[in-house]
């Protein structure tokens, strides 16, 4: 049975107030919060596209449009956390945002907010993450800041993926709620923006390359069902990667300080959506209660001290995969610069994007900047593909990479 006390944060309860209950039962209901995103206030860059209807809505179109992007088919490829292990129960991005989505429609839910802009955030919230986790994320990031001065976050990339690569005419709530989710950046109170228009939105994504950290810790999302998304992203990875590290054997039932092993994933997804509902209702903010969000932010704590430094990629071989992602990354630049159109880089994603973009009578247009379509290449990546080029190109390091070992 699911562990209903966590002996570090008494008070958070896995259950709404009974006054509580009662609200979330109009909502239930089908009646919508005052502070709803309705269907009918999507914003498009072409708006004569992808109308509303009442067979497809707007937020309908975003989210089905995402599912149908080969981004998105490869995040079932990705790491989320561990890498190079033989169990196929550990979760992998592409479940990862289907969970955020589950939990983030959890609380949208008794909180009257529309599900399909929650879901279409959800599902595209992730779509530009590199291979092998943050790890990945952090080596890309190093060798691309290293040439240009600009940073590569995975969410920023996600909505260049979804508004730039993809050409889907995607909502501006929708890629607002993308850019701002952010989970590495936890909040007790969730605010609005007041974000209208796209330029202002363009405005901030180029803030975003331009300054990292310091940009994207003051984003704030322009819709309540943005805000889901972000605590979602939390609720939805904090427990679940404690079940995930235990199964991969980094940690063990015992080694937590709240003395509930794995059944930690379930205490969190019931008291934590519980306490985002009770204390956002008929506001115009989600929040959370004091002790609900100083034991969340501890549970991360104790992940970070406990599983992502220990993660394999993070391990003993960590300095050859980075010394790869650079190699690989001068390699891709060198066959873009010198026009080789046998190289990979061409064959397996310049020529498949322009496919792609002229369905839609829009160009890639890779030749504007090198560095950002070698970052758009090797992000695109699996775990599976990135191994492979990399054996191709060096064949001498490919011990680096452990073998996957079933049986």
């Amino acid at each position: 049975m699911p562990a209903r006390v966590n002996p570090l944060a008494p008070d958070v309860r896995c259950a709404l107030s009974a006054q509580a209950e009662r609200e979330v039962k109009r909502y239930r209901a089908g009646e919508m919060s005052p502070f709803a995103c309705h269907d009918l206030a999507a914003i498009r860059r072409v708006s004569e596209r992808d109308q509303d209807t009442p067979l497809r809505p707007a937020f309908v179109r975003d989210a089905e449009k995402i599912m149908h992007m080969p981004a998105y088919n490869r995040l079932a490829g990705k790491t989320q956390v561990f890498s190079f292990r033989a169990n196929d129960d550990l979760c992998r991005r592409g479940l990862h945002v289907q969970l955020v989505s589950r939990v983030a429609r959890d609380i949208g839910r008794a909180l009257g907010l529309n599900l399909d802009l929650i879901d279409a955030i959800a599902l595209g919230h992730d779509i530009g993450h590199t291979p092998f986790g943050h790890a990945g994320e952090r080596f890309l990031n190093d060798i691309y800041h290293e040439r240009t001065g600009r940073w590569f976050f995975h969410n920023v990339q996600s909505v260049r993926v979804l508004d730039v690569m993809g050409g889907r005419n995607l909502s501006l709530q929708t890629l607002d709620g993308v850019i701002c989710h952010n989970g590495e950046f936890e909040q007790q109170v969730f605010e609005t923006s007041g974000l209208k228009d796209f330029d202002t939105f363009d405005r901030v994504v180029d803030r975003c390359w331009a300054q990292g950290d310091e940009a994207i810790s003051r984003l704030r999302p322009m819709t309540l069902e943005g805000c889901c998304v972000r605590v979602a992203d939390i609720i939805a990875y904090v427990g679940k990667d404690r079940q995930d590290a235990i199964r991969a054997g980094i940690c063990g039932e015992n080694d937590f300080a709240d003395g509930l092993g794995g059944a930690y994933n379930s205490w969190a997804l019931a008291a934590f959506v519980a306490d985002v509902v009770e204390h956002s209702l008929g506001k115009p903010r989600l929040q959370m209660s004091e002790q609900a969000f100083g034991e969340m932010a501890r549970a991360k704590r104790e992940n970070y001290q406990k599983i992502y430094g220990a993660a394999e990629v993070n391990g003993n071989f960590s300095a050859e995969i980075r010394e790869v992602f650079g190699m690989m990354y001068l390699q891709i630049l060198d066959d873009l610069a010198a026009g080789r159109e046998d190289a990979p880089v061409f064959r397996h994603h310049v020529r498949v994007v322009s496919e792609w973009l002229s369905y839609y009578g829009r160009a890639y247009r890779w030749q504007d900047d090198l560095d950002l379509t070698v970052v758009d290449y090797l992000s695109s990546m699996t775990d599976d593909y990135f191994v492979a080029y990399a054996r191709l190109l060096y064949p001498q390091m490919a011990d680096i990479f452990p073998a996957y070992r079933h049986f």
